[in-house]
């Protein structure tokens, strides 16, 4: 689908790529030549429905050329696997890194897409086994297959959701640690990291997924710097006030963060930024 294909009202993201990655980035494209800070993450990052995401919002208020490196529903996977970006991301002054949820990963349990690393590619024979009741081929999206497996057995998902954290946080030390210059770990939701003991069992959750305050205190140092956004009530109740989308888009813009809440990561994460300067 093109974005033409979307209707009157969408957004145009002037989509294009660097180097030899297979990834179609946020345009216009930047000039790499010059120095440069790289921002990495899913959704957020992108700036989905948003004229002014947060990465161009700090390059207006920085004055330094902001890389936005952010793919639609991406997991670690889309990255740690992209020689360009883990390469622009050693070349850039610093590097903004997005906190994104476990369940967009290739793990013990199952595979998912290379890129589209929301989509279910296929169960492993371990997951089969565990929850034999279930027909794997009914999926097609991570979040889809989570839920059943959830519904179907509480106690049996607990063991994949912490499949789910640990190679999270294996992933996330190998991304970092590939990183030599200066990072940010940016954590950006309507909500702090809670606790591994608040587990509901009666829902996944809320992005970034099963993300923990426990994790985040053991990858924290792998980083320079965490930054922790928290949406405020105000940027929350606003809901779409301030996007741009679609008529066929209405049902998934209610779910993005809204321009208050990208206003208050770019404030927050400028500070950061010029406390590293």
């Amino acid at each position: 689908m093109t974005y033409d294909a979307l209707g009157p009202g969408a957004l145009d993201y002037l989509p294009c790529r660097y180097g030899n990655s297979k990834l179609l980035f946020r345009g216009p494209r930047r000039d790499l030549d010059t120095p440069y800070l790289a921002f990495i993450g899913g959704t957020e990052t992108y700036g989905k429905f948003i004229e002014q995401p947060f990465p161009a919002q700090v390059e207006k208020a920085i004055g330094t050329t902001c890389a936005n490196f952010g793919f639609p529903n991406a997991g670690i996977d889309a990255f740690a696997h992209d020689p360009f970006v883990v390469n622009a991301a050693v070349k850039a002054k610093i590097t903004v890194i997005q906190v994104l949820g476990a369940q967009n990963m290739t793990n013990r349990f199952y595979a998912v897409h290379p890129r589209r690393n929301d989509r279910f590619v296929s169960a492993s024979q371990l997951l089969s086994t565990i929850y034999r009741e279930v027909d794997f081929a009914d999926f097609h999206f991570n979040k889809h297959m989570l839920r059943r497996l959830m519904l179907v057995s509480p106690d049996r998902f607990a063991t994949v959701r912490a499949e789910l954290q640990q190679a999270w946080l294996a992933r996330m030390r190998l991304m970092l640690g590939q990183i030599k210059g200066k990072t940010i770990l940016l954590w950006l939701s309507d909500h702090a990291p809670q606790s591994g003991d608040e587990n509901d069992d009666q829902t996944l959750g809320t992005d970034p997924l099963f993300v923990t305050r426990e994790m985040m205190d053991e990858i924290g140092p792998y980083a320079t710097k965490v930054v922790e956004v928290v949406a405020s009530q105000e940027a929350i109740s606003a809901g779409t006030t301030g996007m741009v989308f679609s008529q066929m888009e209405a049902i998934s813009a209610e779910q993005m963060m809204g321009p208050g809440a990208h206003a208050e990561a770019a404030e927050m994460l400028i500070e950061a930024i010029n406390s590293l300067a």
